[in-house]
């Protein structure tokens, strides 16, 4: 049966937006242009407006926003790729299908951002580039990041599949890096109705090589000058984005809304520790997650989940734990101690006062 107040509930937007939807979905449809059409271009030129990049170049997910952009910055094998191992599996899953090696250092305790220090300790011979991921809408610190890579001629590539809209020292996530990858996952903070992402940079090489490859490695049709993929956004998806894109700012605002409740709700449950938003980030709440101290989060969420309350745990396990990265003796305390720990909460721009208040009794009653 499913839950009486779930993760995200998309029917809210979906209704409010369904005139606009419609309309650009009949014009898609009877243009009979599918794939890499006008709107493509249009959502492309849109979305570097809004990010303030140079270039954005349309794929089919997130994921093959990595791998594209890792290969576009030179990586292949024999290289290694500096990242976090609490993140989605995507982001180490890219660098292996490039045939490099990624390398996992700890965490922050108090953002979940991979440790500018970590980084600079773990650069050997081998490394080739730094992925910092902005997880669950909270930018990394970049600037140590990137003076790192700077110092060590390294490349960076921003993940910023969690965090569209979010800033870093009021600059736009996306255009921090030597590129970027988002996505368009249905669930994120601009989502599309299926997948979707994206590759942003300011290098004109970069932007000219992800066109390529996301095309069978093809500029030119049916001469290929490298091996690529079928990695094309389609017209439907970037018709719907194109709507959507003009009202991110305004949902992200209403996700800081919702997160400021549950923060004056949640902060005084002991055993409850709320995100934070350090000084140099504006963060979007891609997703809502607390700490749950004292070896309680397992209760809590099964507190929630006897009351018809959605939560999530992300992620139960570190990438560098998983069996496809475990041959090696890395250990992650933080990174470790986070994974028993954290736990999502319901979040949506349109989630009421009132569901927020039970949320926050059921889940201190289930302490």
């Amino acid at each position: 049966m499913s839950p009486r107040v779930p993760m995200l509930d998309l029917r809210p937007q979906i209704d409010a937006l369904w005139p606009e939807l419609e309309r650009c979905t009949h014009e898609v449809l009877r243009s009979g242009r599918f794939i890499l059409g006008p709107n493509v271009e249009a959502f492309e030129q849109e979305c570097a407006a809004y990010l303030g990049v140079r270039h954005a170049v349309a794929v089919n997910s997130g994921t093959d926003a990595l791998l594209i952009g890792l290969r576009a910055l030179g990586i292949g094998p024999g290289d290694e790729v500096i990242t976090t191992a609490f993140t989605f599996v995507a982001t180490a899953e890219a660098v292996s299908h490039t045939g490099a090696t990624p390398v996992f250092v700890d965490i922050r305790a108090d953002t979940f951002g991979i440790d500018p220090e970590r980084v600079r300790a773990a650069i050997g011979p081998r490394t080739r580039a730094i992925l910092p991921v902005h997880l669950f809408g909270h930018a990394a610190d970049m600037d140590p990041l990137l003076s790192i890579a700077k110092e060590h001629d390294l490349v960076v590539l921003e993940d910023v599949a969690q965090a569209f809209g979010a800033t870093y020292e009021g600059r736009k996530l996306g255009s921090l890096g030597a590129a970027a990858a988002f996505s368009f996952f249905p669930a994120k903070n601009l989502g599309a109705y299926g997948d979707g992402g994206l590759l942003t940079t300011d290098n004109e090489g970069i932007a000219q090589q992800a066109r390529a490859l996301r095309v069978h490695g093809s500029v030119e049709r049916y001469a290929p000058t490298c091996l690529g993929y079928n990695s094309r956004l389609d017209e439907l998806q970037a018709a719907i984005l194109r709507v959507k894109l003009p009202h991110v700012d305004r949902w992200n605002e209403a996700r800081r809304r919702v997160a400021k409740e549950y923060d004056e709700r949640l902060r005084t449950i002991p055993g409850v520790q709320v995100p934070i938003e350090a000084s140099y980030a504006h963060h979007v709440y891609h997703q809502y997650t607390a700490r749950i101290l004292e070896g309680r989060r397992d209760q809590a969420k099964l507190a929630l989940e006897a009351a018809g309350i959605s939560s999530a745990i992300y992620y139960p396990k570190p990438l560098h734990q998983l069996s496809i990265y475990a041959g090696s003796e890395t250990r992650l305390p933080i990174t470790e101690q986070a994974s028993k720990e954290v736990l999502s909460l319901p979040i949506s721009p349109d989630l009421p006062s009132d569901t927020i208040a039970e949320i926050a009794t059921t889940l201190a009653a289930g302490l």
